[in-house]
């Protein structure tokens, strides 16, 4: 037994080691080193990049910039990753967070009551488990809901997903964002049904199919067949950083094999699912980023981070995991072009009937891949009306081969503009709307050009709005309703003034 202070045993978060600790006032605990036997005397130092135990050092001191105050230093000591939970420490959380989980845990559609399950059953089972898993992925539990019912009313097995095509995929999934997922849902339905259709039951099996990571594979593994293994995602990493106070950067990739070792050591091996699902409900309902509900969590008292709380003014729960820096998003700029094609007399008719709008289909790899989206380019930087106009007639004429050839402009407007966010990137989108009256009909043109090598096609307002679009593809689209509903009608304005005013190419 090693004895050390049990400020020594506070795991300092990085932006408080600027505060100094007097560790000769606090008492004193014991630490069990349990991987080596021995009498010798431990100091712990504290790594943003690993969990380490090491030989007693004399403390080094930091260089000091010009202007930077001194600080001091407390060191965060973390034994053996595998020896950080106690055999007692294990059971007390295992039995506290299952007694909790049967409690108050929250009723889903894909969690299941049945303690004991068919082969069949297990494997529907395991299916629910995959899609719902996949799709809580950056989303939250009351937006899946919705999208997980409809989901399941069309394809309730795996089979009825292998037959599915990629388009009536992504027209489910439209509005969840992050449409990689989907495609990977598909392709490993696919895959599945070409092994002979058993669902793989093992971790190894399951890291085999297309899209399916060690969570998915842990948590479909565990829920549905049982197997004890654990589950890491963010609810489980802010939980295990919160009970055991680790400071380490939480994105580091030897930090969060560590995090696996500790999830592998608490997963209960009789109820392995309902243990896994007990930590990350934890972490969704109680343990949460900023607002903790410490009182009501029932391991709150085995919650190092907690304890350390109490005891220092200085150190919050919320330190735990270390707040990262996200990486700053790039600005990117895309000019929109809404082509309206008209074969009536006016030009915002009542009933526009035979009014078609041109949309694309995305590349199959990137950003958004085999969506469907308006016309569009992408801008080096921001560029005013004639540049960006320049860039999409360029764009229309090698694309569809329109120009004024074979199309006159009925209508040229600039709509608005509003930035799109994705994880990455701010996109700032130009919206214009062009009308076009094409001379020798519309069927003479699409069959000139529908053998391009990019795939797109004409759609009218009905079968637009039924589509599975983007949620920045539907912003742009109402956008251009709401002009259309504000701009005077087209047969009270005369068609010479129109045609100076808009003049432009194609």
């Amino acid at each position: 037994m090693t004895t050390v202070s049990l400020a020594a045993l506070v795991t300092v978060p990085i932006g408080h080691l600027c505060q100094k600790f007097e560790i000769s006032t606090v008492a004193s605990v014991g630490i069990q080193n349990t991987s080596e036997q021995t009498n010798k005397s431990f100091c712990f130092i504290f790594s943003p990049t690993s969990f380490s135990t090491m030989e007693p050092q004399k403390e080094r001191k930091q260089p000091v910039s010009k202007g930077e105050k001194q600080t001091t230093r407390a060191k965060v000591p973390l034994q053996d990753i595998e020896d950080l939970f106690s055999k007692k420490e294990t059971q007390k959380i295992r039995g506290s967070l299952l007694g909790w989980y049967d409690k108050y845990q929250r009723e889903l559609p894909w969690r299941s009551k049945e303690e004991k399950e068919t082969e069949e059953e297990s494997e529907t089972r395991a299916y629910q488990v995959w899609v719902s898993e996949v799709m809580l992925q950056q989303t939250r539990v009351q937006t899946v809901i919705d999208y997980y019912n409809r989901w399941m009313r069309r394809w309730p097995t795996l089979h009825h997903l292998a037959q599915a095509s990629l388009e009536e995929v992504n027209e489910m999934w439209a509005g969840l964002g992050y449409y990689r997922r989907a495609r990977f849902l598909l392709e490993g339905a696919k895959m599945v049904v070409a092994w002979g259709g058993e669902f793989p039951n093992t971790v190894s099996a399951l890291r085999k199919v297309r899209g399916i990571g060690d969570y998915t594979a842990g948590a479909i593994a565990s829920i549905a067949f049982g197997e004890a293994v654990p589950v890491v995602d963010g609810n489980v990493i802010r939980v295990l950083a919160r009970l055991k106070a680790i400071a380490a950067n939480p994105k580091d990739s030897i930090t969060i094999k560590n995090f696996w070792k500790l999830a592998t050591q608490l997963v209960d091996p009789c109820r392995p699912g309902d243990f896994n699902q007990s930590l990350m409900e934890l972490g969704a309902t109680l343990c949460t980023p900023s607002s903790p509900s410490c009182s009501s969590c029932p391991v709150s008292g085995q919650c190092r981070a907690l304890a350390t709380s109490k005891q220092d003014t200085f150190v919050q729960v919320t330190d735990y995991p270390t707040k990262v820096l996200k990486a700053k998003q790039r600005s990117d700029f895309s000019a929109v072009c809404v082509v309206e094609i008209l074969e009536g007399k006016n030009v915002y008719e009542e009933n526009q009937s035979d009014s078609r709008f041109i949309i694309v289909k995305r590349p199959d790899d990137g950003l958004l891949a085999g969506l469907w989206e308006f016309p569009s380019v992408m801008l080096d930087k921001e560029a005013d009306s004639s540049m960006r106009r320049e860039a999409i007639d360029q764009f229309l004429k090698k694309s569809f081969g329109l120009n004024p050839n074979i199309c006159s402009i009925v209508s040229r407007e600039y709509v608005g503009e509003f930035v799109h966010v994705f994880t990455h990137i701010r996109l700032k989108i130009y919206v214009e709307l062009l009308v076009l009256r094409l001379q020798g009909g519309k069927d003479d043109w699409f069959g000139k050009h529908k053998k391009k090598a990019m795939l797109w096609k004409c759609v009218d307002s009905k079968e637009l709005s039924s589509m599975g679009l983007t949620s920045g593809v539907k912003k742009v689209y109402a956008m251009i309703q709401k002009f259309k509903q504000n701009v005077v009608p087209a047969n009270s304005v005369p068609s010479r003034k129109r045609s100076r005013r808009n003049n432009g190419s194609p």
